[in-house]
């Protein structure tokens, strides 16, 4: 967790609609846990955009929930880095925790202690915890209260600092962190929000996905219980997590330039992570490929850098260079940061909001697994999604564009293959 909680986070015609939900039934290797009633919640997501250097920009999406009965609001990153919810406490008084809301446990009469452990407090009275993250740290108490994102809401546990050190917390314009990482990162199950949702939810479907845009046209959200389709511009494939750790992870086949295999990667593993505001990598890796696509520093070749890729799946994810290039005026940067996390949970790359941004991206953990779909941009024409060829170490193009809607008619008549 403590390398991954950064800044931040935040996805037709009548008679269509039978042949849709038959396409999309067929085109999951297995179907998503799904209650015969419940609902779906959607939340909003403000972006703010921090200035770092002349060129590089953290940026975080970060949308409301409430604690307590009655309900005390928080401004926090939605963030599948990390797994506990994290928010000041009314016993913090460091400027970390005075410049932002604070959770008052005595105004909430539902709330009790408990250790950080998960468990019940003994006769040696409840513990604390502390938490180094990068730059700074938090100790606080563990409480166990009500938690809602929206309409869904259930008791949960989750740190209350009382103490925040000023750097980096004082500086964010949120209030804390709620961790969406899969449950063996929390500090037990009663913190994990993905426990949770897998049991006794009153959620449709126990997933959620992300739709990020850094467009004032259209709303981010992420949506606990539901698949929106209207944040999709291709066909959605789903791939397996791999290891342990509790990030949604899942294996790279290898890194293409322009759709062409650079041979780079033997063991390659990323982490899909909202709270991440910038592509990262193991350091070596990350020095070949900014060798290889070779961003000037003064923007005179922005507009003949290449296409960076990612094989996953099967499928080639592509960034252009707006999407993995920090450009202001005439100062350009690669956004990629060396990240070298230590085994065994690493060698790790982590896909952030760059990444994000161009991808609709849909996390299961019922059956440990990750969605990703060319996000549908107001405004914007989609690329399409390439499926890479492994004889010709290429990507292979539809023959001609095609939407999103008449491929789903044809695979409606036709046996499923993949796009």
């Amino acid at each position: 967790m403590t390398l991954m909680a950064q800044l931040v986070l935040l996805c037709l015609c009548a008679s269509l609609l039978t042949e849709v939900a038959g396409v999309l039934q067929r085109s999951t290797s297995h179907a998503e846990a799904e209650t015969t009633s419940g609902t779906a919640v959607s939340m909003g997501l403000e972006l703010r955009v921090a200035e770092a250097n002349k060129a590089v920009h953290k940026m975080a999406y970060f949308g409301q929930i409430t604690v307590g009965d009655p309900p005390q609001e928080f401004t926090v990153v939605f963030d599948t880095g990390s797994a506990n919810l994290i928010i000041p406490g009314s016993g913090c008084n460091t400027e970390a925790c005075t410049s932002h809301r604070r959770f008052n446990m005595k105004a909430s009469p539902t709330a009790r202690r408990v250790n950080c452990d998960g468990s019940e407090v003994g006769d040696d009275g409840a513990d604390e915890i502390t938490i180094t993250f990068g730059t700074g740290e938090i100790t606080g108490i563990c409480v166990k209260d009500q938690i809602c994102v929206g309409s869904a809401c259930s008791q949960g546990d989750f740190i209350s600092s009382l103490d925040e050190t000023s750097q980096p917390f004082a500086s964010f314009t949120f209030d804390g962190v709620l961790g969406l990482a899969l449950p063996s990162m929390a500090q037990s199950k009663e913190f994990s929000m993905m426990s949770r949702m897998q049991s006794g939810s009153s959620l449709k479907k126990s997933l959620f996905s992300v739709f990020l845009s850094d467009s004032n046209e259209e709303t981010s959200e992420v949506t606990f219980g539901a698949v929106k389709q209207e944040h999709m511009a291709s066909e959605m494939f789903w791939v397996d997590v791999t290891g342990t750790s509790g990030y949604w992870e899942v294996r790279i086949s290898d890194i293409t330039i322009d759709s062409k295999a650079q041979l780079l990667c033997e063991d390659c593993r990323v982490a899909v992570d909202t709270g991440t505001s910038q592509l990262a990598g193991p350091s070596a890796l990350m020095s070949s490929l900014r060798s290889r696509v070779d961003v000037k520093p003064d923007c005179s070749n922005y507009h003949s850098l290449p296409q960076l890729g990612f094989i996953i799946g099967g499928r080639i994810l592509n960034l252009a260079p707006a999407d993995y290039v920090d450009k202001m005026g005439q100062t350009c940067s690669i956004s990629m940061m060396d990240l070298d996390v230590p085994p065994p949970a690493g060698p790790l790359f982590i896909f952030g909001i760059p990444f994000l941004q161009k991808y609709y991206t849909v996390y299961d953990p019922i059956a440990s697994r990750v969605g990703f779909a060319v996000a549908n941009h107001k405004g914007r024409t989609p690329e399409a999604l390439l499926t890479f060829n492994p004889d010709l170490a290429s990507a292979v193009a539809p023959t001609k564009p095609a939407s999103f809607l008449s491929t789903l008619r044809a695979n409606a008549r036709a046996p499923l293959t993949a796009r």
